[in-house]
């Protein structure tokens, strides 16, 4: 076995090869000292730096405004959680409220209806897209900028991912293809990224290597990961400290946990779709299914897989229920309230349980250590809707949170509230300096949204 300080070259991750398998390892101590060395021998102190890593997460048909608005602005004490927002108290001192920012683009103009699919359209482009149902035409979105200039870094650039199937082709919203409701990240003016919704696919992709739709066809069984690796995580166990040794022990016991669930969760489907048709979105599983995901992205940036996620909760004017929180009665038609103050009861509902998903995901970030922090301090994760009242289809003051500290270019546990209602697209070119993927110009954007890092 190669020598700690060869294995754990910071400039290449170490990396356990098997079967297929691609698995990059979490940060360890052992890794310390030959990467002060690298730093004191080298101009560029970025070496041994953790990366920034930014995931975008999009949540349809708006908000309850009154409900999720927070009192106060500034830093610290000066603000509050509002009501929606509480169940992310424990991450207050983590997370900026943003509000303020529009998307112009996303607004009825001269294109008539269509905000549903104008909002996720706009949502990490800031672009308007072309109102057609099959020639489509937008802006290369935050993400994929990213992913671009970060090509060659990680397994892989981006990873694009939903908890509903996407529809490429006919129409989703008066008249605007279903390509813009089923999808938030553009790699190029036409071509949408297609995200992966099932919990296997997604694991095989950020994972594994070669065609997997294949070996699904060919009826391969892949072997556990674990087992692929185990010979070699015991060896390595021998030549690490007590603390690198829990951090490995933590590491693989989290990524077979993993496993598990998502090998459970296809026995259930299994066992409820052989002879009929199951019910739209299986609801009872949303939480499981959501935070599946979430973990995936959680083990991909902690690994160095990619530093670059997306994640639809919804496709927008998603027609989901949420019996998990008593609410029968569809997303979309319940977001057209009308004030009624039983329906508009329901939407806070489901306005409260999706950031109830989104607190477990910076949860588990934070809890995973990373230099003299945690992983969450090394990230940028952005949660939003492209439409804030969702009766009135309003693309103006949008509802959004950024989390993690950016490696600490990003003050954190602030409440900031932009003047003069400038786009959305600020915010992105300032989230991408950041990451250090930077950008002259996105969609409408106006120049950088200094409140970020001032």
């Amino acid at each position: 076995m190669t020598s700690p300080n060869r294995q754990f070259d910071p400039r290449r991750r170490s990396l356990l090869r098997g079967a297929g398998i691609l698995l990059g390892l979490p940060a360890l101590e052992t890794m310390a000292p030959f990467a002060r060395r690298v730093l004191a021998n080298s101009v560029d102190s970025e070496v041994a730096k953790a990366p920034v890593r930014m995931a975008c997460i999009f949540f349809p048909n708006g908000a309850i405004m009154p409900k999720w608005t927070c009192e106060g602005e500034g830093e610290g004490d000066a603000w509050k959680l509002s009501p929606t927002l509480e169940p992310l108290a424990a991450m207050k001192s983590k997370i900026t409220v943003i509000g303020g920012l529009e998307h112009e683009n996303g607004t009825a103009g001269k294109d008539g209806a269509g905000d549903h699919a104008r909002s996720s359209a706009t949502f990490l482009t800031s672009s308007r897209p072309l109102k057609t149902s099959s020639r489509v035409k937008l802006g290369v979105s935050m993400d994929q900028i990213a992913a671009a200039q970060l090509a060659g870094k990680t397994h892989l650039p981006s990873i694009e991912l939903g908890l509903t199937a996407s529809r490429s082709a006919g129409s989703c919203d008066s008249g605007y293809s279903c390509a813009y409701s089923s999808n938030i990240s553009w790699k190029s003016e036409t071509q949408p990224m297609a995200k992966e919704t099932t919990p296997r696919q997604a694991f095989e992709r950020m994972f594994g290597s070669g065609d997997a739709h294949s070996r699904r066809e060919q009826n391969f069984v892949r072997q556990s990961i674990l087992d692929v690796v185990s010979e070699d995580a015991r060896r390595m166990m021998k030549t690490v400290g007590d603390t690198d040794r829990r951090k490995l022990d933590e590491y693989f016991s989290g990524l077979r946990e993993i496993e598990l669930r998502i090998a459970r969760n296809e026995e259930q489907d299994r066992a409820a779709m052989p002879d009929i048709e199951v019910p739209y979105g299986r609801v009872d599983s949303f939480r499981e299914h959501a935070r599946l995901m979430f973990d995936l992205m959680a083990i991909g940036f902690q690994t160095d897989t990619t530093r670059v996620a997306t994640l639809m909760m919804d496709t927008a004017g998603g027609n989901r229920s949420y019996i998990d929180v008593g609410v029968k009665e569809s997303h979309h038609g319940l977001s057209h309230h009308q004030n009624n103050p039983e329906t508009v009861a329901k939407i806070e509902l489901i306005d409260r349980y999706l950031v109830e998903q989104y607190a477990y995901f910076l949860t588990k970030l934070d809890s995973i250590p990373e230099g003299n922090g945690t992983l969450l301090d090394n990230c940028m994760v952005l949660y939003g809707s492209g439409l804030s009242d969702g009766n009135r289809h309003s693309h103006d003051d949008l509802p959004l949170i950024l989390a993690g500290g950016g490696g600490g270019r990003i003050r954190t546990n602030r409440r900031i509230v932009a003047k003069d209602s400038p786009p959305m697209g600020n915010l992105m070119l300032s989230m991408l300096d950041v990451l250090g993927t930077p950008a002259e110009v996105i969609g409408d954007s106006t120049g950088k949204f200094a409140e970020l890092t001032s």
